[in-house]
Protein backbone atom coordinates (compact mmCIF):
# COMPACT_ATOMS: atom_id res chain seq x y z
CA UNK A 1 0.00 0.00 0.00
CA UNK A 2 1.34 3.87 -1.05
CA UNK A 3 1.72 5.87 2.09
CA UNK A 4 1.30 9.59 1.43
CA UNK A 5 4.68 10.08 1.25
CA UNK A 6 5.11 7.69 -1.53
CA UNK A 7 2.18 8.88 -3.62
CA UNK A 8 3.31 12.54 -2.96
CA UNK A 9 7.01 11.20 -4.75
CA UNK A 10 5.10 9.25 -7.67
CA UNK A 11 3.62 12.69 -8.77
CA UNK A 12 7.30 13.69 -9.88
CA UNK A 13 8.81 10.10 -10.96
CA UNK A 14 9.41 9.67 -14.27
CA UNK A 15 10.43 5.70 -15.03
CA UNK A 16 11.31 3.57 -17.87
CA UNK A 17 10.28 -0.14 -17.82
CA UNK A 18 11.05 -3.56 -19.42
CA UNK A 19 8.89 -5.06 -22.27
CA UNK A 20 5.86 -3.89 -24.66
CA UNK A 21 3.37 -4.65 -21.96
CA UNK A 22 2.90 -2.78 -18.38
CA UNK A 23 4.02 -4.91 -16.08
CA UNK A 24 2.50 -5.24 -12.79
CA UNK A 25 4.31 -2.88 -10.40
CA UNK A 26 3.68 -0.05 -13.41
CA UNK A 27 0.31 -0.42 -12.93
CA UNK A 28 -0.24 -0.07 -9.34
CA UNK A 29 2.46 3.01 -9.15
CA UNK A 30 -0.32 4.58 -11.59
CA UNK A 31 -2.93 4.08 -10.25
CA UNK A 32 -1.19 5.55 -7.06
CA UNK A 33 -0.70 9.01 -8.86
CA UNK A 34 2.74 8.36 -10.84
CA UNK A 35 3.91 10.84 -13.16
CA UNK A 36 3.81 8.61 -16.69
CA UNK A 37 6.46 6.88 -18.66
CA UNK A 38 9.27 7.12 -20.53
CA UNK A 39 9.48 4.58 -23.30
CA UNK A 40 12.69 3.20 -24.71
CA UNK A 41 13.25 1.68 -27.56
CA UNK A 42 12.81 -2.43 -25.74
CA UNK A 43 9.24 -0.48 -25.38
CA UNK A 44 8.26 -0.52 -29.44
CA UNK A 45 6.29 -2.80 -31.10
CA UNK A 46 3.12 -2.92 -32.94
CA UNK A 47 1.23 -3.11 -29.91
CA UNK A 48 2.69 0.61 -28.61
CA UNK A 49 -0.92 2.44 -28.89
CA UNK A 50 -2.41 -0.65 -26.83
CA UNK A 51 0.40 -0.25 -24.07
CA UNK A 52 -0.24 3.95 -24.81
CA UNK A 53 -3.76 3.31 -23.71
CA UNK A 54 -3.04 0.64 -21.31
CA UNK A 55 -1.08 2.96 -19.26
CA UNK A 56 -3.85 5.93 -19.44
CA UNK A 57 -6.55 3.70 -18.67
CA UNK A 58 -4.13 2.76 -15.07
CA UNK A 59 -3.68 7.50 -14.88
CA UNK A 60 -5.40 8.94 -17.60
CA UNK A 61 -3.17 12.04 -16.52
CA UNK A 62 0.44 10.30 -17.43
CA UNK A 63 2.84 11.80 -19.03
CA UNK A 64 4.05 9.36 -21.91
CA UNK A 65 7.27 10.98 -23.00
CA UNK A 66 9.57 9.65 -26.09
CA UNK A 67 13.05 10.20 -27.85
CA UNK A 68 12.00 10.60 -30.80
CA UNK A 69 14.70 13.64 -32.79
CA UNK A 70 14.85 12.56 -35.86
CA UNK A 71 18.28 12.22 -37.60
CA UNK A 72 20.55 9.48 -35.42
CA UNK A 73 18.45 9.60 -32.36
CA UNK A 74 15.05 7.61 -32.66
CA UNK A 75 13.22 5.48 -30.08
CA UNK A 76 9.83 4.53 -32.93
CA UNK A 77 11.95 3.38 -35.35
CA UNK A 78 14.93 2.10 -33.41
CA UNK A 79 14.84 -1.02 -35.13
CA UNK A 80 15.25 0.56 -38.99
CA UNK A 81 16.56 3.71 -38.35
CA UNK A 82 15.17 7.12 -38.66
CA UNK A 83 12.89 8.45 -41.54
CA UNK A 84 12.42 11.96 -40.27
CA UNK A 85 15.52 14.60 -40.76
CA UNK A 86 17.66 15.35 -37.90
CA UNK A 87 18.78 18.61 -36.65
CA UNK A 88 21.99 19.29 -38.10
CA UNK A 89 20.43 18.57 -41.30
CA UNK A 90 17.52 21.11 -40.80
CA UNK A 91 19.95 23.42 -39.53
CA UNK A 92 22.94 23.30 -42.20
CA UNK A 93 19.33 23.62 -44.76
CA UNK A 94 18.52 26.78 -42.65
CA UNK A 95 14.73 26.68 -43.60
CA UNK A 96 12.73 27.28 -40.83
CA UNK A 97 9.25 26.21 -42.26
CA UNK A 98 11.34 22.86 -42.99
CA UNK A 99 12.05 22.80 -39.19
CA UNK A 100 8.33 23.55 -38.20
CA UNK A 101 6.86 20.85 -40.63
CA UNK A 102 9.63 18.24 -39.19
CA UNK A 103 8.28 19.11 -35.95
CA UNK A 104 4.77 18.99 -37.01
CA UNK A 105 5.57 15.26 -38.08
CA UNK A 106 7.47 14.28 -35.04
CA UNK A 107 4.41 15.00 -32.66
CA UNK A 108 1.97 13.64 -34.99
CA UNK A 109 4.07 10.00 -35.01
CA UNK A 110 4.02 10.19 -31.11
CA UNK A 111 0.83 10.74 -30.99
CA UNK A 112 -0.24 8.26 -33.01
CA UNK A 113 1.07 5.71 -30.52
CA UNK A 114 -0.38 7.50 -27.66
CA UNK A 115 2.50 9.42 -25.86
CA UNK A 116 2.54 13.09 -25.46
CA UNK A 117 5.58 14.45 -24.46
CA UNK A 118 8.50 15.11 -27.40
CA UNK A 119 12.24 14.78 -25.55
CA UNK A 120 13.50 17.42 -28.43
CA UNK A 121 14.46 19.66 -29.77
CA UNK A 122 18.31 19.69 -28.69
CA UNK A 123 18.84 23.42 -28.05
CA UNK A 124 22.73 22.69 -27.66
CA UNK A 125 25.50 24.82 -29.42
CA UNK A 126 27.96 21.78 -30.89
CA UNK A 127 30.95 24.02 -30.44
CA UNK A 128 33.45 21.20 -29.89
CA UNK A 129 33.67 19.23 -32.88
CA UNK A 130 34.72 16.06 -30.67
CA UNK A 131 31.58 16.33 -29.00
CA UNK A 132 30.64 12.44 -28.29
CA UNK A 133 26.62 13.01 -27.46
CA UNK A 134 25.04 15.84 -29.19
CA UNK A 135 27.03 16.40 -32.69
CA UNK A 136 24.77 16.14 -35.69
CA UNK A 137 21.78 16.35 -33.27
CA UNK A 138 22.42 20.00 -32.73
CA UNK A 139 21.01 22.16 -35.12
CA UNK A 140 24.61 23.76 -35.17
CA UNK A 141 27.18 25.35 -33.66
CA UNK A 142 25.88 29.13 -33.94
CA UNK A 143 23.41 30.48 -31.42
CA UNK A 144 21.45 32.70 -33.75
CA UNK A 145 21.00 29.74 -36.02
CA UNK A 146 20.02 26.82 -33.34
CA UNK A 147 18.00 29.07 -31.11
CA UNK A 148 15.76 29.92 -34.51
CA UNK A 149 15.06 26.16 -35.42
CA UNK A 150 14.30 25.57 -31.82
CA UNK A 151 11.74 27.47 -31.82
CA UNK A 152 10.24 26.89 -35.20
CA UNK A 153 10.67 22.90 -33.93
CA UNK A 154 8.54 23.78 -30.81
CA UNK A 155 6.03 25.69 -32.82
CA UNK A 156 5.84 22.32 -35.27
CA UNK A 157 5.62 19.98 -31.91
CA UNK A 158 3.52 22.00 -29.55
CA UNK A 159 1.04 23.26 -32.47
CA UNK A 160 -0.02 19.29 -32.92
CA UNK A 161 -0.74 18.59 -29.32
CA UNK A 162 2.24 16.94 -27.67
CA UNK A 163 4.57 19.00 -25.39
CA UNK A 164 8.18 19.61 -26.58
CA UNK A 165 11.05 19.25 -23.73
CA UNK A 166 13.97 21.31 -25.01
CA UNK A 167 17.57 19.35 -23.58
CA UNK A 168 20.06 19.68 -22.63
CA UNK A 169 19.72 22.86 -19.94
CA UNK A 170 22.02 25.20 -19.38
CA UNK A 171 24.18 23.59 -22.42
CA UNK A 172 26.02 20.08 -23.87
CA UNK A 173 27.89 21.30 -26.65
CA UNK A 174 31.14 22.45 -25.73
CA UNK A 175 32.39 18.98 -24.29
CA UNK A 176 34.25 16.35 -25.68
CA UNK A 177 32.82 13.63 -22.54
CA UNK A 178 29.94 11.63 -22.09
CA UNK A 179 27.67 12.72 -19.10
CA UNK A 180 26.08 8.87 -19.63
CA UNK A 181 30.00 7.57 -18.53
CA UNK A 182 31.29 10.31 -16.51
CA UNK A 183 30.51 13.99 -15.49
CA UNK A 184 31.33 16.29 -18.02
CA UNK A 185 32.92 19.89 -16.78
CA UNK A 186 33.05 22.79 -18.96
CA UNK A 187 35.35 25.67 -18.07
CA UNK A 188 34.38 28.10 -21.00
CA UNK A 189 34.19 31.70 -20.06
CA UNK A 190 31.29 32.41 -18.43
CA UNK A 191 30.33 35.53 -20.71
CA UNK A 192 30.57 33.08 -23.48
CA UNK A 193 28.89 30.40 -21.84
CA UNK A 194 26.51 32.77 -21.35
CA UNK A 195 26.00 34.37 -24.33
CA UNK A 196 26.54 31.49 -27.40
CA UNK A 197 24.86 28.22 -25.19
CA UNK A 198 22.17 29.84 -22.76
CA UNK A 199 20.57 32.02 -25.99
CA UNK A 200 18.30 28.57 -27.58
CA UNK A 201 17.23 28.08 -24.13
CA UNK A 202 16.58 31.86 -23.33
CA UNK A 203 14.48 32.02 -27.34
CA UNK A 204 12.89 28.21 -26.53
CA UNK A 205 11.22 29.81 -22.86
CA UNK A 206 10.17 32.92 -24.88
CA UNK A 207 8.29 30.74 -27.20
CA UNK A 208 6.27 28.53 -24.34
CA UNK A 209 8.18 25.81 -24.56
CA UNK A 210 6.68 23.26 -22.36
CA UNK A 211 9.60 21.58 -20.40
CA UNK A 212 12.96 21.78 -20.49
CA UNK A 213 15.57 19.17 -19.47
CA UNK A 214 18.16 19.70 -17.55
CA UNK A 215 21.91 18.14 -18.50
CA UNK A 216 24.40 16.38 -16.31
CA UNK A 217 27.61 18.87 -16.62
CA UNK A 218 29.48 21.46 -13.89
CA UNK A 219 30.30 24.70 -15.12
CA UNK A 220 32.45 25.39 -12.44
CA UNK A 221 31.88 29.02 -12.26
CA UNK A 222 28.02 28.25 -11.20
CA UNK A 223 29.44 25.78 -8.31
CA UNK A 224 30.59 22.81 -8.10
CA UNK A 225 27.15 20.46 -8.41
CA UNK A 226 26.18 19.16 -12.04
CA UNK A 227 23.17 21.38 -13.20
CA UNK A 228 20.46 19.21 -12.59
CA UNK A 229 21.63 19.11 -9.27
CA UNK A 230 22.43 22.91 -9.03
CA UNK A 231 19.47 25.29 -7.52
CA UNK A 232 21.58 28.10 -9.06
CA UNK A 233 21.58 26.90 -12.38
CA UNK A 234 18.09 26.01 -12.50
CA UNK A 235 17.37 28.95 -10.86
CA UNK A 236 17.97 30.70 -13.96
CA UNK A 237 14.94 29.24 -15.68
CA UNK A 238 12.59 30.71 -12.87
CA UNK A 239 14.66 33.98 -13.05
CA UNK A 240 13.75 34.23 -16.87
CA UNK A 241 10.34 33.54 -15.93
CA UNK A 242 9.59 30.45 -17.13
CA UNK A 243 7.13 28.34 -15.04
CA UNK A 244 7.15 25.38 -17.50
CA UNK A 245 8.04 21.65 -16.14
CA UNK A 246 11.93 21.58 -15.41
CA UNK A 247 12.73 17.59 -16.30
CA UNK A 248 15.81 16.12 -15.56
CA UNK A 249 17.93 14.02 -18.09
CA UNK A 250 18.34 10.38 -16.95
CA UNK A 251 18.95 9.97 -13.04
CA UNK A 252 20.78 6.11 -13.83
CA UNK A 253 23.61 7.68 -15.74
CA UNK A 254 26.92 7.15 -14.15
CA UNK A 255 27.22 11.69 -13.71
CA UNK A 256 24.72 11.18 -11.06
CA UNK A 257 24.56 7.21 -10.47
CA UNK A 258 27.82 6.92 -9.33
CA UNK A 259 28.36 9.96 -7.38
CA UNK A 260 25.47 10.91 -5.27
CA UNK A 261 23.32 7.58 -6.28
CA UNK A 262 19.92 7.62 -7.89
CA UNK A 263 18.24 8.25 -4.28
CA UNK A 264 20.50 10.82 -3.19
CA UNK A 265 20.17 12.39 -7.30
CA UNK A 266 16.03 12.24 -6.94
CA UNK A 267 16.19 14.50 -3.83
CA UNK A 268 18.75 16.61 -4.60
CA UNK A 269 17.23 17.33 -7.97
CA UNK A 270 13.55 18.19 -6.54
CA UNK A 271 15.53 20.40 -3.92
CA UNK A 272 17.49 21.87 -6.78
CA UNK A 273 14.37 22.93 -8.53
CA UNK A 274 13.41 20.12 -10.99
CA UNK A 275 9.73 18.52 -11.49
CA UNK A 276 10.05 15.54 -12.80
CA UNK A 277 12.59 13.12 -12.82
CA UNK A 278 13.64 10.88 -15.83
CA UNK A 279 15.11 7.73 -13.80
CA UNK A 280 16.08 6.44 -17.73
CA UNK A 281 16.40 3.19 -19.29
CA UNK A 282 16.95 -0.49 -16.98
CA UNK A 283 18.46 -1.39 -20.19
CA UNK A 284 21.56 0.43 -19.76
CA UNK A 285 23.30 -1.74 -17.23
CA UNK A 286 23.53 -4.39 -20.40
CA UNK A 287 24.07 -7.91 -19.41
CA UNK A 288 24.37 -6.86 -15.73
CA UNK A 289 20.92 -5.54 -16.00
CA UNK A 290 18.74 -7.39 -12.87
CA UNK A 291 15.53 -9.02 -14.32
CA UNK A 292 13.76 -6.37 -11.93
CA UNK A 293 16.19 -3.84 -12.33
CA UNK A 294 13.32 -1.19 -13.77
CA UNK A 295 11.44 -1.30 -10.50
CA UNK A 296 14.58 -1.45 -8.18
CA UNK A 297 15.53 1.58 -10.11
CA UNK A 298 11.99 3.31 -9.64
CA UNK A 299 11.71 2.30 -5.89
CA UNK A 300 15.55 3.54 -5.18
CA UNK A 301 14.57 7.14 -6.84
CA UNK A 302 11.04 7.00 -4.64
CA UNK A 303 13.24 5.94 -1.43
CA UNK A 304 15.76 8.90 -1.41
CA UNK A 305 12.67 10.98 -2.05
CA UNK A 306 10.70 9.93 1.00
CA UNK A 307 13.94 9.53 3.18
CA UNK A 308 14.85 12.95 2.36
CA UNK A 309 11.16 14.22 3.49
CA UNK A 310 11.39 12.59 6.33
CA UNK A 311 14.71 14.20 7.68
CA UNK A 312 13.35 17.52 6.52
CA UNK A 313 16.27 18.16 3.57
CA UNK A 314 13.67 18.46 1.21
CA UNK A 315 10.61 20.13 1.69
CA UNK A 316 6.94 18.86 1.49
CA UNK A 317 5.83 22.50 -0.32
CA UNK A 318 8.90 21.95 -2.58
CA UNK A 319 7.71 18.40 -4.26
CA UNK A 320 3.81 19.61 -3.93
CA UNK A 321 4.99 22.69 -6.22
CA UNK A 322 6.94 20.14 -8.93
CA UNK A 323 3.92 17.19 -8.72
CA UNK A 324 1.55 20.41 -9.57
CA UNK A 325 3.24 22.17 -12.37
CA UNK A 326 3.66 18.16 -13.44
CA UNK A 327 -0.20 17.71 -12.94
CA UNK A 328 -0.79 21.42 -15.04
CA UNK A 329 1.09 20.20 -18.26
CA UNK A 330 -0.86 16.90 -18.64
CA UNK A 331 -4.22 19.06 -17.97
CA UNK A 332 -3.03 20.89 -20.49
CA UNK A 333 -2.10 18.04 -22.72
CA UNK A 334 -5.36 16.18 -22.09
CA UNK A 335 -7.46 19.69 -22.99
CA UNK A 336 -5.07 19.83 -26.41
CA UNK A 337 -5.50 16.51 -27.52
CA UNK A 338 -9.00 16.62 -27.39
CA UNK A 339 -9.95 19.83 -29.71
CA UNK A 340 -7.31 18.14 -31.72
CA UNK A 341 -8.45 16.77 -35.02
CA UNK A 342 -7.90 13.37 -36.99
CA UNK A 343 -7.86 15.04 -40.06
CA UNK A 344 -5.10 17.50 -39.21
CA UNK A 345 -3.12 14.82 -38.69
CA UNK A 346 -3.58 13.02 -42.48
CA UNK A 347 -3.23 16.43 -43.94
CA UNK A 348 0.34 16.52 -42.34
CA UNK A 349 1.08 12.91 -42.96
CA UNK A 350 0.61 13.90 -46.78
CA UNK A 351 2.48 17.08 -46.88
CA UNK A 352 5.32 16.19 -44.99
CA UNK A 353 8.18 14.90 -47.68
CA UNK A 354 11.56 14.25 -45.52
CA UNK A 355 12.86 12.82 -48.68
CA UNK A 356 12.70 16.24 -50.20
CA UNK A 357 14.47 18.22 -47.55
CA UNK A 358 17.21 15.93 -47.62
CA UNK A 359 17.76 16.11 -51.44
CA UNK A 360 17.95 19.98 -50.53
CA UNK A 361 20.56 19.74 -48.08
CA UNK A 362 23.04 16.76 -49.29
CA UNK A 363 26.00 17.93 -50.23
CA UNK A 364 28.82 16.31 -52.25
CA UNK A 365 32.70 18.12 -51.24
CA UNK A 366 36.33 16.72 -52.69
CA UNK A 367 34.95 16.44 -56.43
CA UNK A 368 32.21 14.67 -58.57
CA UNK A 369 32.36 10.91 -58.29
CA UNK A 370 30.80 8.78 -60.76
CA UNK A 371 27.76 7.41 -61.46
CA UNK A 372 27.56 4.12 -59.38
CA UNK A 373 25.72 0.75 -60.49
CA UNK A 374 25.98 -0.73 -57.11
CA UNK A 375 27.98 0.02 -53.70
CA UNK A 376 30.13 -1.75 -51.95
CA UNK A 377 30.31 -0.68 -48.66
CA UNK A 378 32.57 -0.62 -45.38
CA UNK A 379 31.14 0.31 -42.40
CA UNK A 380 33.53 2.39 -40.16
CA UNK A 381 31.42 4.57 -38.15
CA UNK A 382 32.53 4.88 -34.29
CA UNK A 383 30.32 2.37 -32.13
CA UNK A 384 27.02 3.00 -30.40
CA UNK A 385 26.72 5.09 -27.71
CA UNK A 386 23.58 4.86 -24.81
CA UNK A 387 22.61 7.86 -26.33
CA UNK A 388 22.62 7.19 -30.02
CA UNK A 389 22.50 4.11 -32.22
CA UNK A 390 25.52 5.68 -34.28
CA UNK A 391 26.66 2.71 -35.87
CA UNK A 392 23.16 0.79 -36.05
CA UNK A 393 23.41 -1.89 -38.82
CA UNK A 394 20.09 -0.23 -40.52
CA UNK A 395 22.41 3.04 -42.03
CA UNK A 396 25.19 0.67 -43.74
CA UNK A 397 22.36 -1.83 -44.88
CA UNK A 398 20.14 0.81 -46.93
CA UNK A 399 23.18 2.90 -48.32
CA UNK A 400 24.44 -0.97 -49.80
CA UNK A 401 21.18 -2.24 -50.80
CA UNK A 402 21.54 -5.60 -52.18
CA UNK A 403 25.44 -5.22 -52.42
CA UNK A 404 28.56 -6.36 -50.16
CA UNK A 405 28.66 -4.02 -47.03
CA UNK A 406 31.25 -5.01 -44.17
CA UNK A 407 31.58 -3.88 -41.19
CA UNK A 408 35.27 -2.74 -39.92
CA UNK A 409 36.32 -1.28 -36.29
CA UNK A 410 39.14 1.48 -36.98
CA UNK A 411 39.51 1.60 -33.25
CA UNK A 412 40.45 -1.81 -32.58
CA UNK A 413 41.18 -2.89 -36.11
CA UNK A 414 44.79 -3.50 -36.49
CA UNK A 415 46.11 -1.54 -40.01
CA UNK A 416 47.02 -4.91 -41.70
CA UNK A 417 43.65 -6.01 -40.84
CA UNK A 418 42.22 -3.18 -41.89
CA UNK A 419 44.33 -2.75 -45.20
CA UNK A 420 42.86 -6.83 -46.20
CA UNK A 421 39.53 -5.42 -45.52
CA UNK A 422 40.22 -2.45 -48.30
CA UNK A 423 42.08 -4.84 -51.25
CA UNK A 424 38.79 -7.55 -50.25
CA UNK A 425 36.15 -5.00 -50.91
CA UNK A 426 37.63 -3.32 -53.77
CA UNK A 427 38.40 -6.67 -55.47
CA UNK A 428 34.79 -7.75 -54.97
CA UNK A 429 33.74 -4.16 -56.32
CA UNK A 430 35.77 -4.70 -59.42
CA UNK A 431 33.85 -7.86 -59.71
CA UNK A 432 30.75 -6.61 -59.67
CA UNK A 433 31.74 -2.80 -61.15
CA UNK A 434 30.58 -1.48 -57.82
CA UNK A 435 31.75 1.60 -56.33
CA UNK A 436 33.63 0.97 -52.95
CA UNK A 437 31.96 3.59 -49.96
CA UNK A 438 33.32 4.21 -46.86
CA UNK A 439 31.01 4.93 -44.28
CA UNK A 440 32.52 7.25 -41.54
CA UNK A 441 31.45 9.80 -38.79
CA UNK A 442 34.25 11.50 -37.48
CA UNK A 443 36.57 12.93 -40.21
CA UNK A 444 37.89 15.77 -38.34
CA UNK A 445 38.16 14.17 -34.94
CA UNK A 446 39.11 10.47 -35.57
CA UNK A 447 42.60 9.86 -36.94
CA UNK A 448 41.77 6.54 -37.66
CA UNK A 449 38.95 7.22 -39.73
CA UNK A 450 40.64 9.63 -41.97
CA UNK A 451 43.73 7.46 -41.93
CA UNK A 452 41.54 4.85 -43.84
CA UNK A 453 39.83 6.62 -45.83
CA UNK A 454 43.84 7.71 -46.96
CA UNK A 455 45.16 4.93 -47.80
CA UNK A 456 41.72 3.86 -49.58
CA UNK A 457 42.25 6.31 -52.04
CA UNK A 458 45.41 4.93 -53.01
CA UNK A 459 44.14 1.97 -54.29
CA UNK A 460 41.07 2.88 -55.52
CA UNK A 461 40.66 6.39 -56.88
CA UNK A 462 37.30 5.75 -57.99
CA UNK A 463 36.07 5.15 -53.85
CA UNK A 464 33.97 7.53 -52.28
CA UNK A 465 33.25 8.81 -48.74
CA UNK A 466 29.79 8.97 -46.61
CA UNK A 467 29.69 10.80 -44.01
CA UNK A 468 27.24 10.76 -41.21
CA UNK A 469 28.76 12.89 -38.55
CA UNK A 470 29.77 16.49 -38.57
CA UNK A 471 30.35 18.34 -42.09
CA UNK A 472 34.03 17.31 -43.00
CA UNK A 473 36.34 20.96 -42.28
CA UNK A 474 39.80 19.38 -43.77
CA UNK A 475 38.86 18.34 -47.31
CA UNK A 476 39.12 14.17 -47.51
CA UNK A 477 41.23 13.07 -51.00
CA UNK A 478 37.67 11.17 -51.88
CA UNK A 479 34.28 12.79 -52.83
CA UNK A 480 32.71 13.00 -49.84
CA UNK A 481 28.47 12.60 -49.66
CA UNK A 482 27.93 15.06 -46.23
CA UNK A 483 25.15 13.75 -44.62
CA UNK A 484 25.24 14.78 -41.48
CA UNK A 485 23.01 11.93 -39.52
CA UNK A 486 22.99 8.31 -39.17
CA UNK A 487 19.50 7.57 -40.03
CA UNK A 488 18.08 5.13 -42.75
CA UNK A 489 16.11 8.13 -44.85
CA UNK A 490 20.12 9.93 -45.01
CA UNK A 491 21.30 6.35 -45.90
CA UNK A 492 18.69 6.35 -49.14
CA UNK A 493 19.33 9.12 -50.14
CA UNK A 494 23.23 8.81 -50.05
CA UNK A 495 22.62 5.82 -51.94
CA UNK A 496 20.56 7.99 -54.55
CA UNK A 497 22.53 10.57 -54.98
CA UNK A 498 25.67 7.92 -55.95
CA UNK A 499 23.61 5.99 -58.16
CA UNK A 500 22.39 9.25 -59.98
CA UNK A 501 18.60 9.27 -59.09
CA UNK A 502 19.50 13.35 -58.58
CA UNK A 503 21.79 15.61 -58.40
CA UNK A 504 23.81 16.88 -55.72
CA UNK A 505 24.94 20.11 -54.96
CA UNK A 506 28.94 20.65 -54.43
CA UNK A 507 30.52 21.86 -51.01
CA UNK A 508 33.28 24.03 -50.81
CA UNK A 509 35.69 23.14 -48.28
CA UNK A 510 39.15 24.89 -47.55
CA UNK A 511 42.42 22.99 -45.74
CA UNK A 512 42.65 24.40 -42.26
Amino acid sequence: MTDDLERLANGVLWPGFFGTEAPGWLRDELRDGLAGVVYFGQNVGEGLPALSAEILDANPDALIGIDEEGGSVTRLESATGSTVPGAAQLGLLDDLVASEKTGAELARRVRAVGANVVLGPVADVNTDPRNPVIGVRAFGDDEALVSRHVVATIDGIQDGAVAACVKHFPGHGDTHMDSHHSLPEITLDLEEFERVHLEPFRAAVDAGVDAVMTAHIVVPAWGEQPATLNPRVLGMLRDWGYDGVIITDALDMAAIRETVGLGGGAALALAAGADLLCIGNPTNPGDAALPDQDEQDFRAARDGIVAALRDGSLSRSRVEEAAARVAALASKLRAAAAEHQQESDEFDAAVFDAAEILRRVMTISGGTPEVASELAVIDARRRSTLAVDSAGSYVASALAGDGLRVRLDVASAPVSEQDRVLDEVSAAAVTASATTVLLIDRPDTDAAQRALVERAALRDPRAVVVNVGLPTADPLPLPTVEVAAASRLGAQTARDALLGRFSVQQRMTSAG
